[in-house]
């Protein structure tokens, strides 16, 4: 079994609430609430879970795109395959950070936001090998682009022109382009997928499946929609409320789901089949805020399953055979 590339512990990100004159602290938004996982070099985790629920915050404090509250990230930056070496990229200083984003990298929900529309792709590439010094000085800069074009399936011409000269999947495909330039070890795609048409996602799902495959990189997939993540993942957790209810490899996931969470969302998932029957597993009540989390198990309050337990005590993630891990008491 391949050595874990990522090991989180403990990952927590609270954002104040200000209220009143002075803007003193009143509350506070616990967007990710102690979580932890790992990911394998070389895997694909998939992170699933309604809006609101964390996902893309904890994917943006693990990269330190946003300042963890508390936790740790150690990242295996040791080339030996027979010793790991691990940093912790949660608390570095600002040099340090720059020496982890050579590291990880990310690929963003909405493809225009994330390109500057006042340069074309050639300048925003350009200026990325100029500051981390990616080009060798007997390689042209073009030569390098226009490779890392071919790669993501556009043209070389391509990189003269602006972002809005490109479709939805072109600008997603710029963006990945972009992630690939500084040859990361892990690339966190935060629902890359989910502002393009159908036909457009299933060309993007193969493409990172591809250079998964030839350049040997590792993802962590966050995404809302279980159908697009079990094309792509290897393991799947499942967060609500800032927490991790459910982890377990993606066969035994779909096959075998054990918190009731996870068996509503496979509930709403459509079946390709129209002759088949399937029972649909309404959850009543809304989503309580990160503001004012429910004592014990934060999902009590719309699981059909709670009884006084739920709502005394919360469940460990523990694992039931294997790489699958629920945090529920009767699972």
């Amino acid at each position: 079994m391949a050595e874990p590339l990522v090991i989180v512990k403990h990952l927590k990100k609270y954002y104040p609430v200000k209220a009143g004159i002075l803007q003193r602290t009143a509350n506070w938004v616990r967007a990710v609430d102690d979580i932890s996982f790992n990911i394998r070099q070389g895997e694909t985790l998939g992170l699933v879970g309604e809006s609101g629920c964390g996902k893309t915050t904890a994917g943006k404090a693990m990269i330190n795109l946003v300042r963890p509250t508390a936790g740790e990230v150690l990242f295996n930056i040791s080339d030996n395959c027979e010793r790991s070496e691990y940093m912790d990229i949660a608390g570095l200083s600002k040099r340090g950070r720059r020496r982890a984003r050579k590291m990880v990298q990310i690929i963003f929900q909405n493809p225009y936001s994330s390109l500057n529309p006042r340069m074309t792709v050639f300048r925003m590439m350009r200026e990325v090998i100029a500051y981390y010094k990616l080009a060798p000085a007997d390689q042209p800069v073009a030569d390098l682009i226009n490779k890392l074009m071919a790669t993501v399936g556009l043209q070389p011409s391509d990189a003269h022109k602006y972002p809005h000269e490109f479709s939805g999947g072109q600008r997603q495909r710029i963006g990945i382009a972009r992630a690939l330039l500084i040859n990361p070890k892990l690339i966190v795609c935060d629902e890359p997928v989910s502002a393009l048409d159908v036909s457009i996602q299933a060309q993007i799902i193969n493409l990172l499946a591809g250079l998964k495959r030839d350049l040997g990189l590792t993802y962590l997939f966050i995404a809302h929609d279980l159908a697009v993540v079990k094309h792509i993942s290897d393991r799947i957790a499942i967060m609500y409320l800032g927490k991790i209810m459910e982890i377990a490899p993606r066969k035994e996931f779909y096959t075998n789901p054990l918190h009731p969470y996870t068996e509503a969302l496979m509930s709403a998932v459509p079946s390709p089949d129209p002759d088949r029957k399937k029972e649909r597993i309404l959850l009543t009540g809304e989503v309580p805020s990160p503001m004012n989390i429910p004592s014990g198990c934060r999902f009590h309050t719309r699981c059909p399953l709670a009884e006084a337990i739920c709502q005394q005590t919360e469940p460990e993630l523990t694992s039931r055979g294997g790489d699958h891990k629920v945090a529920c008491h009767f699972r």
